[in-house]
This record gives structure tokens, C-alpha cells and sequence, in this order.
């Protein structure tokens, strides 16, 4: 378990038992709460973490999460089995921007005096398998800390994001949080991307602004924290909160009909996207399967996704019929005729 990820999307409707704490011997997990507040003590200290919050919680640190005020909780983790997550290379945009390292938050120590005549019950993910053990202590014993081993939050909100303030739509990449980088695929590739889509200013002029339709080497699995998505319709059939989406390696997507129409006739003035808004990716040089929960049992897979976003959209460009020196009745054959051979290289010799 020491190659690839893992994605999981979770719930949860009261807090972990008293005296227990759990631990993945996997891999970091990197939570994204949907809703509800998770009040999470680790061994190096305490963490509240709210929707619109991430934090990571590195391989084999135990810790107990709890309801904050007794709300359930339901969000979405990311489960990283090789390397560890870091900042992105920033390259031209230099030494500042995006997630900056001064807005990542860490645990100040916190510790509990149970170590007689008790029982903690330890729960750890091992090799995606689940034990549980006892042991007559507290894991919540350490009284100081120091070093570059431990977990983390970090507030969307404070993201800074760049973009084009010319043409042209970027790739979704200028919009990472955090990455682990594959390094046998090669530079630009990785085992696991963070990336949001906050709010933020759209300025491109002569350009389509949505993300464009494309086929991807990366996996792309999606979520949606609160808000719409600006390159999918909400409502019945489109992207809701809490709801996720998989378009994996080669499998074409884009902006769904409704929005490829908005988009296409819009007056390009500059627009404020995103606003109250926190949609987000996974995203994976590798090929990601799913599982038989994701498949069926959940009963939430929407059969007709292909349909309902992309069925409806029109042909709108059409091949006049005297093309390329093709008249009415003479042969199409895709490359011109002999009256016209533009399209044709001329490979002879000379």
C-alpha cells in the first residue's frame, strides 16, 4: 500500500467513542468537510476544522474526531499511499501566490493525564484493512513537539489564486493547493493534485471562459463544497454540494449545454465567478477504479449524466459546400481536388 491513492467520501452522525483513537498506516489523508465541523485531536494537539477548511493528517498519527456541537458531518478524503503532500512550484509566478505557507495552521501540544487503571481501544487501517487493539494508556501523551513530521489545516479562503488577464482559458493546474509528485512519471505529472476553484475575476477577452472540452491523462475526480460550479448547472441533474463526479484517464468531458450556450453569447465584460462557491479536484496521473458502493450501492450514480450535460448541444459550424475548391458536383474527397491542392504538401523532391 505504499503506491497510489485512495478517494472516499464520508459521514458520520455521532463523534468516535470515548477512550479511542484511529490511525491509517496506509497513507496521509488529506479531509475536505462538505458540512459540518470536525473537532479532531491528534497526538500533536487539537484541530477545529470547518467546511471551506482542509487539514492532512500524515501516515500513522492517531487521533479521535468528534461533532462539533453534535452536527453530523459528511465531506469527501483523499488518501495519499506514496510521498507526502508539499507546495507546488510556483516558477514564474515567484515567491508568492496561491497557497501561501503562512496560512497553514498546526496543533499547539495538548496532552491527557490517562495512563492508570484504563483502557484506549486503537483503531488502524492497515494494507486497506481495519484492526482494532487495546492498550492501557492514552496515544494522547505527548506533552511537546517539534520537527517537520505533523498535521496541518489550512483555510481555502485565503487561497490566491492567478490567472490570464489577457486570452485564453489556463489549464486548471495554476489553481493547485498541494501535490505529490510522481517522480518516475516524469516532470508535470503527479501521484495526487489539489486543486479549488475559488472565487475569483474572469478578464479574457475573445475567449471562451468556461473550461474547455477536453480529454485528459490525469484522472479528475470533483467535488463540491457549497455553491455552484461555474462550468456546471445546479438543480435537478446538475452539480450539487456533496456530490462528486469521475471522468477518468481519456474520458472526454466539459461544460455541460446550458452553460457552453451562457458562455457562448455573453457580453465579455469582466465577471465575478465563484462567489459563494468552493468546488474542488483530485486529480491523478493514474487510472482510478471505482468501487462497488461508488457503483451501486449508494444508489446515487445519475444514469443519464451524458445525456442531461451534453445530449442537448447543437452542431454549430457546418462545412460550406464549395470548400476547399469542392463544387456541388465534384467528388469530396477531404483533401481538395485537382483544381485546388492548398491543403495537399507538396513532398516532392526538388
Amino acid at each position: 500500500m505504499k503506491q497510489g491513492l485512495g478517494m472516499y467520501i464520508y459521514a458520520a452522525g455521532s463523534t468516535m467513542p470515548d477512550k479511542s483513537a484511529f490511525y491509517s498506516a496506509d497513507g496521509d489523508f488529506l479531509i475536505v468537510p462538505q458540512h459540518g465541523v470536525l473537532d479532531i485531536r491528534t497526538e500533536f494537539g487539537k484541530m477545529l476544522v470547518r467546511p471551506n477548511e482542509i487539514c492532512v493528517i500524515p501516515r500513522g498519527i492517531r487521533y479521535h474526531v468528534a461533532l462539533h456541537d453534535n452536527e453530523p458531518v459528511r465531506g469527501y478524503i483523499m488518501e495519499l499511499y506514496q510521498g507526502h503532500f508539499k507546495l507546488p512550484e510556483l516558477g514564474p509566478i515567484g515567491s508568492n501566490g496561491l497557497a501561501n505557507a503562512r496560512d497553514f495552521q498546526t496543533p499547539v501540544a495538548d496532552f491527557i493525564e490517562d495512563h492508570e487503571n484504563t483502557e484506549w481501544t486503537l483503531y488502524g487501517k492497515f494494507g486497506g484493512n481495519l484492526f482494532a487493539a487495546k492498550q492501557s494508556h492514552t496515544p494522547f501523551d505527548i506533552v511537546a513537539w517539534h520537527g517537520t513530521y505533523y498535521p496541518y489545516k489550512y483555510d481555502l479562503g485565503r487561497f490566491n489564486p492567478v490567472g490570464s488577464i489577457s486570452y485564453d482559458h489556463p489549464d486548471p493546474s495554476i489553481f493547485t493547493v498541494l501535490t505529490a509528485p510522481s517522480i518516475p512519471h516524469g516532470a508535470g505529472t503527479a501521484v495526487a493534485d489539489f486543486v479549488i476553484f475559488p472565487p475569483r475575476w474572469l478578464v479574457a477577452e475573445n475567449t471562451f471562459r468556461p473550461p474547455w472540452y477536453h480529454r485528459n491523462t490525469m484522472s479528475e475526480f470533483m467535488g463540491l463544497i457549497m455553491g455552484n460550479y461555474d462550468a456546471k448547472g445546479a438543480g435537478k441533474g446538475g452539480f450539487q454540494p456533496a456530490g462528486a463526479s469521475l471522468h477518468n484517464t481519456m474520458s472526454g468531458h466539459g461544460p455541460d449545454m446550458q452553460t457552453f450556450e451562457r458562455a457562448s453569447t455573453m457580453e465579455l465584460a469582466p465577471q465575478k465567478v465563484g462567489e459563494g462557491s468552493m468546488a474542488f479536484m483530485f486529480e491523478s496521473c493514474l487510472m482510478v477504479g471505482v468501487t462497488e458502493w461508488g457503483l451501486k450501492t449508494c444508489q446515487k450514480v445519475q444514469e443519464s449524466y451524458n445525456a442531461h450535460s451534453w445530449g442537448p448541444l447543437k452542431v454549430h459550424f457546418k462545412r460550406p459546400e464549395t470548400s476547399r475548391g469542392v463544387g456541388n458536383d465534384e467528388k469530396k474527397n477531404g483533401v481538395g481536388d485537382a483544381k485546388d491542392m492548398s491543403s495537399v504538401h507538396d513532398i516532392k523532391g526538388k
